[in-house]
């Protein structure tokens, strides 16, 4: 079957990631240079298919945005065109007007997005839409393939140098000093960024913490004259038999459920069950924020190109993703499968439990 594409459509959906820029240059660049077609962005997501933002994407209007962070064309985690708000509290399923909007002004939609987007990409390919996806979170819990989603790298490296800064106040002072970060339901970013900066315990959704454990483990350092210690506790970490912190919920998200606060909760308890001082430091969106590291401007740039390429070869309902150094499509019906956590008998996990990192278990 040949497929006739003279223009492409992208947008950008769910929270902000370094990288998104860096894709948005890839598919632009490629498509004019390798293919002689047309681009044109989308504004703030699907909220922007409905109400008809649109942006010329040409080679002058992405240059220069290769190491920026953020998205040239705007993102948001809401406006579900198959539960899209119509008014307060109301909701109906526009999907159909969605599509007639895409396809009045492209022959193929990319979608760069976690997975609440790309859900919706897949729903509306079912539809018949031709859609490719391009997967993006910091929180490198898609479950695509096993290769990092770009974000991910700039993410846990900005967490690994909050360590770093960290460690020196925390010795200075004696106290326990808690990192929250991010990474909702799966603890990658909490595990990576433990290790790199030197945590003493981590604590992830995946292995269920108990306080007796912490504080054995901070009573252990005491008992060795290490008088501080370093706690990394991702945003979706929880007691055993407790639950998550839930800071909020949003009815009209594509992910309603934000979570927050568990540092807090876990410095209290600590300083209460020790009688050392205790301090919290809560990255929340600076870990979204800033410059892309050369890793994930990388990694989205070919994703990018690999996202046009599969556009241009007709093969729709794919996500691009990473095996080993080869880019290769998987279908979009893989991110229905639920988000890839941390394997809690993994390689990294008995790593850190070797060195002597607790997770409080």
């Amino acid at each position: 079957m040949i497929f006739l594409i003279k223009k492409v459509a992208v947008l950008t959906g769910g929270g902000d990631a370094p990288g998104l820029n860096a894709v948005i240059r890839a598919i632009v660049k490629t498509a004019v240079r390798e293919y002689g077609i047309e681009v044109i962005g989308f504004r703030d997501g699907f909220k922007g298919v409905m109400e008809h933002k649109l942006l010329p994407l040409t080679e002058d209007a992405v240059s220069g945005i290769l190491p920026r962070g953020g998205t040239i064309l705007g993102t948001t985690n809401r406006d579900n065109p198959f539960h899209y708000q119509v008014a307060p509290g109301e909701f109906a399923d526009r999907s159909d007007e969605c599509i007639e909007i895409i396809r009045k002004n492209a022959d193929a939609l990319i979608v760069i997005g976690g997975d609440g987007s790309l859900s919706i990409a897949h729903d509306l390919s079912q539809k018949g839409l031709p859609v490719v996806g391009c997967p993006k979170t910091i929180d490198n819990d898609l479950a695509v393939g096993q290769a990092k989603t770009f974000g991910f790298d700039t993410a846990y490296a900005f967490a690994t140098e909050a360590l770093d800064r960290l460690h020196a106040t925390a010795e200075s002072h004696h106290r326990v000093i808690v990192l929250e970060v991010m990474g909702r339901y799966a603890g990658h970013i909490a595990l990576h960024a433990g290790i790199a900066g030197g945590a003493d315990v981590i604590l992830i959704p995946e292995i269920p913490f108990r306080y007796e454990q912490i504080v054995a483990k901070i009573q252990d350092r005491l008992n060795k004259n290490k008088r501080f210690s370093l706690v990394v506790a991702a945003e979706g970490a929880k007691p055993a038999g407790g639950n998550m912190v839930v800071q909020k919920v949003v009815a009209e998200s594509t992910d309603p459920i934000r979570l927050g606060g568990i540092g807090n909760v876990v410095a209290q308890e600590l300083e209460q069950r020790t009688g050392i001082e205790a301090r919290v430091t809560v990255l929340g969106h600076l870990q979204r924020g800033g410059s892309p590291t050369p890793y994930d401007r990388i990694l989205a740039t070919r994703y990018g190109v690999a996202a046009i390429d599969l556009v241009m070869q007709g093969k729709f309902g794919y996500v691009v993703s990473l095996e080993g150094e080869k880019t290769v499509p998987i279908a979009l019906s893989e991110i229905a499968k639920g988000i890839r956590k941390v394997d809690a008998a993994g390689e990294l996990v008995k790593a850190a439990r070797k060195i002597g990192i607790s997770f409080g278990d």
